[in-house]
């Protein structure tokens, strides 16, 4: 495996989950800060996200652990951030429900792909999908009171619905042909 700095990043946003998942599941632990503590631990982790793309397309280091990878660190991220919120009753666990059923989807898209040497590459959709979403971890992370949060909050958790439910009918319009046996 190529350690590039790319691969790097994305490793360090792997590594970074549990530390945000203790802090955000452990109220207890009454840190001083510690909301803003594992509001920061998200943040550097979404960053990596960008930063180790941007990375490896700048200076030519994609590597096929990195395509592997990323995604894969970017799932692992949101998803266990939503269920986390599911679980502490922030989020409806339906809407988890389809926005995790919606990365199983593509994963499984991917690797039949994969397996015909097919790369499919996230398009704008679910880029969009993919920043709307973690805007709205980082306003659930902080969970702040009042008519106006609390409306901003369930605004963000319902437009990562709807721009899930679209980016996955524009993925399965845009490579419905993978799952051809002659495609």
């Amino acid at each position: 495996m190529n350690w590039n700095l790319p691969n790097k990043l994305t490793m360090l946003r792997v590594f970074m989950i549990p530390f945000f998942l203790v802090l955000l599941l452990n109220p207890q632990f009454q840190i001083p800060g510690q909301t803003w503590i594992c509001l920061a631990i998200y943040v550097a982790a979404s960053l990596t996200d960008t930063l180790d793309g941007y990375i490896a397309r700048k200076y030519n280091m994609v590597t096929n652990f990195g395509k592997f990878m990323d995604p894969l660190a970017d799932k692992l991220l949101v998803c266990s951030a939503i269920i986390c919120f599911a679980a502490m009753g922030i989020m409806p666990v339906w809407i988890v429900l389809i926005i995790i059923g919606r990365e199983f989807i593509i994963s499984g898209f991917r690797l039949v792909a994969s397996d015909k040497g097919v790369v499919i590459a996230a398009g704008i959709s679910g880029k969009i999908k993919t920043v709307v979403q973690m805007i709205t971890i980082g306003f659930l992370i902080v969970n702040l009171d009042g008519p106006v949060f609390n409306t901003i909050e369930t605004v963000l958790i319902y437009l990562s619905l709807i721009l899930t439910v679209v980016s996955l009918i524009d993925y399965l319009y845009h490579n419905w042909n993978v799952l051809r046996e002659d495609g």
